[in-house]
Parts: C-alpha cells; sequence; structure tokens
C-alpha cells in the first residue's frame, strides 16, 4: 500500500468527534478493530440523514476498503470489533427479525442514539429503512481543488487561491456541480464555472441535473454563457 500522501489544500469535509471521545473512551480502547470499528461508525452516521440514525453490520461488511484493512479473517474480527464496542457502551446493539432474515442494528450511545433504540423498542417509532443511505469510503466526494484538477486544468497557486475565495462565497456542492456543468458543456475554464456560479447566486440555482429540458440546454448554448462554450 503506497504511503499516505498528506491531507490536501483547502477545506475538507471533517467528522466531528466529542470531546468525550479523546478524553475518556480513547485511552480505554486497546484493540485495534474496535478503534477502527467505532471511528468508522462516527464517520458513517454523521453523513446519514434525520433523526434516526444507524449502521448495520452489512454496512461495515460490505465497504471494501474498509474491511480490507480488518486482516485476513476480516469478517470474524468485524464481528469481535463490534462486540467489543457494544460492551463498552460506545454502540448500541437492537436486533430487528422480519419474515426474511434478522439484523443488527447499531446507533451511537448518544440521547439521540438512546432515544432511538427505546422507541424502536417500545415500538413508538417505525424505521424507514428505505431514508437509509448506502455509504463507502471509496466513494467519499473529492474537495474543488482534486475535482478542478482532474477536469478542468492545473492547480496553480493563483488558482487554488482563486477556488479559496470561491470556497468563501458559494456553498460547495454549487462549486461542484458547477464544474460538472463546465465539463458536460465542454466549457472546461473557469470562467464559465464563476459564470454559472454568478448566476446561481443571483437569480437562483438552476439544477439541470434534475430538470434537464430544451429550455435549460438553450440557456447555456446560446445565453449569457455561450461566449464560454467550445462548439
Amino acid at each position: 500500500m503506497p504511503p499516505f500522501s498528506g491531507f490536501p489544500d483547502g477545506k475538507v469535509r471533517l467528522t466531528p468527534l466529542p470531546s468525550l471521545f479523546f478524553t475518556d473512551l480513547m485511552p480505554q480502547i486497546d484493540h485495534l478493530a474496535e478503534m477502527k470499528v467505532t471511528l468508522y461508525a462516527f464517520w458513517f452516521l454523521n453523513r446519514q440523514e434525520g433523526n434516526i440514525r444507524y449502521i448495520t453490520f452489512q454496512d461495515f461488511a460490505s465497504d471494501r476498503q474498509f474491511m480490507q484493512g480488518m486482516g485476513k479473517e476480516a469478517q470474524t474480527t468485524l464481528q469481535d470489533a463490534l462486540e467489543r464496542a457494544v460492551q463498552r457502551g460506545t454502540l448500541l446493539k437492537i436486533q430487528l427479525t422480519d419474515t426474511s432474515n434478522e439484523q443488527s442494528l447499531y446507533f451511537l450511545n448518544t440521547p439521540r442514539g438512546r432515544a432511538a433504540v427505546r422507541g424502536i423498542q417500545q415500538g413508538d417509532i417505525q424505521l424507514d429503512q428505505s431514508k437509509h443511505k448506502p455509504l463507502s469510503l471509496g466513494y467519499e466526494r473529492p474537495n474543488i481543488y482534486r475535482l478542478y484538477e482532474e477536469n478542468i486544468g492545473p492547480l496553480t497557486p493563483l488558482m487554488s487561491e482563486i477556488l479559496r475565495e470561491a470556497e468563501s462565497t458559494y456553498p460547495t456542492e454549487w462549486i461542484e456541480d458547477a464544474i460538472k456543468i463546465a465539463v458536460q458543456k465542454n466549457a472546461r475554464n473557469w470562467r464559465f464555472i464563476e459564470a454559472i456560479l454568478r448566476s446561481w447566486q443571483e437569480k437562483g440555482r438552476y439544477e439541470t441535473n434534475r430538470r434537464d429540458t430544451k429550455e435549460n440546454r438553450r440557456k447555456y448554448i446560446e445565453g449569457e454563457l455561450a461566449d464560454f462554450i467550445e462548439h
């Protein structure tokens, strides 16, 4: 495995950890696999949406990149690590049984996690598992610097500064989507990307990925952004 190349320049998405993790929990954990599943659970659950957030055994096991670090007996190691985290009190575990299978759900031992477990056990909460979002370490979205460099051009010091200023002005998701539109429209230059961002800021975001009509396409081909597109 190649060495870690370091954290990239600019803003990157963070995974918050409570201070008690470092002062109370981390000194107790003396098992590497348990530490890994604990940190992965924080990462995974932070990226879920809604009030009922949980992670399943299959969520861990289906993440190929994560499981590669669990050793030769990865499934057994994972099961043992999860049981250690449950016994320690880091994770809360409940079993759900339906007509086809039995599934283990894990919640962080937080007020929200405890309330969810209590509500499910008492029948006050009915889980809508269709809202549970599958995630994988390999599919973490790249930051805008990497996205720009891979799709638009070299990341020069000047361009890095321009992207930093853009991050302070526009939501990161807007910049990512504007870069993708530039690629789709064969307009691989920052002037076009910036024009899209200004347009969204002034007139409201234009969701081309959700509503791609002839009128939408004409806006880019014949409208104010046409000068930036290579036909």
